[in-house]
């Protein structure tokens, strides 16, 4: 029999209930790779379906399929024809973008973002990633089909938009077990990360080209991006081993944003002292501030410091917290506990965005949280990731303590170093690329020039004993350059 197409299809072995998707598939992929045309007449339903030896109904829905998808168009009395695709343009450069009017001015450079040189191991020294082998995935399994069978007995709706009263009940709890956070679930918003927390404050608290926000330096670029996506001034505020330097803040900002638990990326936790002077700055200049509290489930210290919200008496402070280190970072759940305030306003702000987080990982997170599973999931942790920090510790303070030292701190899943010889910064931080994939210098996480440079370490994702090995093999290549 003379060939219907231009090619062979291959559909030995498909199973009967997948023969239409198979045949889809492949028609689909020679419309996209332009082995068919635009133009091109396929053959009829009838003569396809006999030369494949199909059922002529598994052809007809294939080409249902192409048709729904756009690559192809019946005609009336005819075969249906393949519709031409186009190839996509090239993305504009750097220079066409800066150039492009139709862009809004906070779009036409591109935001800081941190990049890694190529393709990172599954498990590397990339810091923010936590440790997946040791979660409950059974339970959350559970939880999640608890929630669908749920789900399919009720009406399709759409959610409130702070969240679901039942998660943010939850997250009211435990913030006030963990960090001891005053709040009542309606001072909670549910939001999809914390990234979409600082975007909803920005907007929020922001008047385009007249406030000026302080942000730590070297601080956490996201946040810092999307301050200046709704027009901020930023001004850069050094840090030190206490955290921000509040006797560095200027007159002027009426936003302060800060990492006080564990500063991102030095690693300092701030002082009670530092934290008072802040509180202290904010009520004399009227200014806001926003409390990241990265990694504050993960504090090593006996006695941690109190966060900024439960010693805020002015309603100044806006805390904003993640899942994304205590569970994982694909479950896009964050929130803020807002000032009564900016309640109100800040809701209305989340409905125009997105009207609300997606209702069924809210409930499974309301639930893990409720029935004590996160709260176990963290007493777990602390110790796993304490006995890889001291792993790190040891090794810079002993065969590596020529080049660099650890950073005070003591908390989170990453640790931060100083270089002792900071003219070596080119020759530690090519090995360091080698050997501690994912590590990054200090300076990618900076405004300016560091008058300390050093090496920012993630262990979330390692265990001790890959620490140990791949610190012996950065100090062996550092002393053989």
């Amino acid at each position: 029999m003379e060939p219907v197409l231009p090619f062979e299809l291959r559909l030995d072995g498909v199973r009967t209930g997948g023969l239409t998707l198979a045949l889809h598939r492949q028609l689909r992929a020679a419309i996209l790779e332009q082995r068919l045309p635009a133009g091109y007449a396929l053959p009829s339903t009838r003569r396809l379906a006999a030369a494949l030896g199909l059922g002529r109904n598994t052809v007809i829905a294939a080409y249902d399929l192409l048709q729904s998808e756009g690559h192809a168009q019946s005609r009336p009395g005819g075969r249906s024809v393949v519709i031409g695709t186009r190839a996509a343009a090239p993305p504009a450069t750097a220079s066409e973008r800066a150039k492009e009017a139709r862009l809004g001015p906070a779009w036409r450079q591109p935001v800081q973002r941190i990049s890694y040189d190529g393709a990172l191991p599954a498990h590397c020294f990339r810091t923010g990633v936590p440790e997946h082998r040791c979660f409950d995935h059974e339970t959350w399994r559970r939880l999640s089909a608890r929630s669908l069978r749920r789900t399919a007995s009720l009406p399709f709706t759409y959610g409130p938009p702070q969240g679901l009263p039942a998660l943010r009940e939850a997250i009211a709890g435990h913030v006030a077990f963990v960090r001891a956070v005053r709040c009542e679930p309606d001072d909670v918003l549910v939001s999809a990360g914390a990234q979409q927390a600082f975007d909803l404050l920005a907007r929020l608290l922001v008047s385009p080209r007249r406030h000026c926000v302080a942000v730590e330096d070297p601080g956490y670029a996201p946040m810092r991006a999307a301050f200046a996506a709704a027009g901020a001034r930023l001004m850069p505020v050094p840090v030190d081993a206490q955290g921000l330097r509040v006797d560095r803040l200027p007159a002027d900002a009426k936003i302060i944003c800060v990492t006080p638990s564990h500063q991102s990326p030095t690693g300092a936790v701030m002082s009670a002292a530092r934290r008072a002077a802040l509180l202290a700055w904010a009520r004399a200049h009227d200014a806001v501030v926003i409390e990241d509290d990265y990694d504050g489930e993960f504090l090593f210290e006996p006695h941690p410091q109190d966060a900024l919200q439960t010693l805020d008496r002015d309603a100044r402070v806006f805390y904003v917290g993640t899942f994304s280190k205590s569970l994982f970072p694909g479950l896009r759940k964050g929130f803020v506990v807002a000032p009564a305030w900016a309640r109100e306003a800040l809701i209305d702000l989340k409905r125009c965005a997105d009207s609300h987080s997606d209702l069924i990982t809210q409930a499974v997170l309301a639930d893990f949280i409720a029935e004590g599973h996160l709260a176990r999931h963290i007493r777990r942790m602390r110790p796993i990731y304490a006995q890889r920090r001291q792993a790190l510790e040891r090794a810079l303070q002993g065969q590596l303590a020529e080049w660099m030292l650890p950073l005070p701190g003591a908390a989170g899943l990453h640790l931060s170093t100083r270089y002792t010889r900071p003219a070596l910064a080119p020759q530690i931080e090519a090995a360091a690329r080698q050997h501690l994939p994912g590590a990054l210098p200090l300076a990618a996480h900076a405004l300016g020039r560091l008058a300390q440079p050093g090496l920012c370490i993630g262990y979330g994702s390692v265990d001790v004993d890959q620490i140990v090995r791949a610190l012996r093999a950065l100090a062996r290549a550092l002393r053989a350059a």
